[in-house]
């Protein structure tokens, strides 16, 4: 007998906040799938408040309420049975991050969950990424978002090391990271990864999707060093209006894509990987899974 499920998850970041309504699907005897049915994406762009002023604006407050209050409607519209709400750097650094909390709460009855870098690291490690990676390979795992980065070294099909750094985009656009944390994480990459080869990295975000979509690669194939470098090159070479209109990015992609972009490459560099992965994956489909999973158990 097939059984049917929804699930929805909701990712509050530091650049904006996302929907996911996921169908599972339970063939009797075989391993479910996980098809995503809707992607609701708002950039509210919290880190900007949080980073430069340390709490968030009474507007994106309102924003943040209004937002969470739509997508209460859209679970409903769904007919959702689970869900979960994660917030990330921005909201754990804010000032009022719990007050915002509470104000969702009463007036959606949505409860947010304020999540640190190894819980979120956690919590994507439970999507499909062991499927990518292969027992005799190792693998550096990049998550960048608009507060920090995730990095996870897998070798063996295990992890050696996880560490999360606010490198993010949003604080990189307002230049709020100092040369010492780039220091710290290229120390932290070379020291993790120095005494092994054939390293390759998994790129995940919505700008490395984003520069995968545009290179035209079947899905499962890697981005080179190479080509990432050059879209890098011409991405400085442009004007925010030009890849915006040339590139046909979206007005909150098209400044976060470059510092993003610089991480990947670095991150590439340290570790000495000539190629990235850029499977579809992120916070969202990690909550939809660790819901499954405990529905399972």
């Amino acid at each position: 007998m097939l059984r049917i499920k929804k699930y929805a998850a909701i990712d509050i970041g530091s650049n904006a906040v996302r929907l996911l309504i996921s169908t599972i699907t339970e063939p009797e005897n075989k391993e479910p799938t996980f098809k995503k049915t809707s992607l609701v994406r708002v950039p509210i762009r919290l880190g900007e408040d949080v980073f430069v002023n340390g709490s968030i604006s009474e507007e994106n407050m309102q924003r943040m309420q209004d937002t969470m209050q739509a997508f209460d409607l859209l679970m409903k519209s769904h007919k959702i049975e689970r869900y979960q709400a994660c917030a990330t750097s921005a909201m754990r650094d804010a000032e009022n991050g719990s007050l915002l909390a509470e104000k969702v709460k009463e007036k959606t009855g949505i409860a947010i969950d304020i999540i640190d870098g190894d819980h979120e690291a956690a919590i994507i490690a439970a999507t499909d990424l062991h499927e990518l990676i292969q027992k005799d390979k190792n693998y550096l795992y990049v998550d960048v978002g608009g507060g920090s980065t995730e990095l996870t070294f897998y070798s063996n099909g295990k992890t050696v090391a996880s560490k999360s750094f606010k490198l993010g985009t949003v604080r990189l656009l307002n230049n709020l990271v100092e040369d010492k944390l780039w220091k710290e994480v290229e120390n932290w990459v070379k020291k993790t990864t120095k005494n092994y080869t054939k390293i390759a990295l998994i790129g995940s975000g919505g700008n490395i999707n984003n520069i995968f979509k545009s290179s035209g690669k079947k899905p499962g194939k890697p981005l080179s060093f190479l080509y990432l470098s050059s879209y890098y090159q011409l991405l400085q070479s442009l004007t925010y209006d030009e890849r915006v209109a040339e590139l046909g990015l979206n007005v909150d992609r098209a400044d976060v894509i470059i510092p993003a972009a610089k991480i990947y490459l670095s991150a590439m560099k340290w570790s000495r990987a000539r190629k990235v992965y850029v499977p579809k994956i992120g916070l969202a489909d990690g909550i939809v899974k660790s819901l499954y999973n405990e529905y399972k158990n």
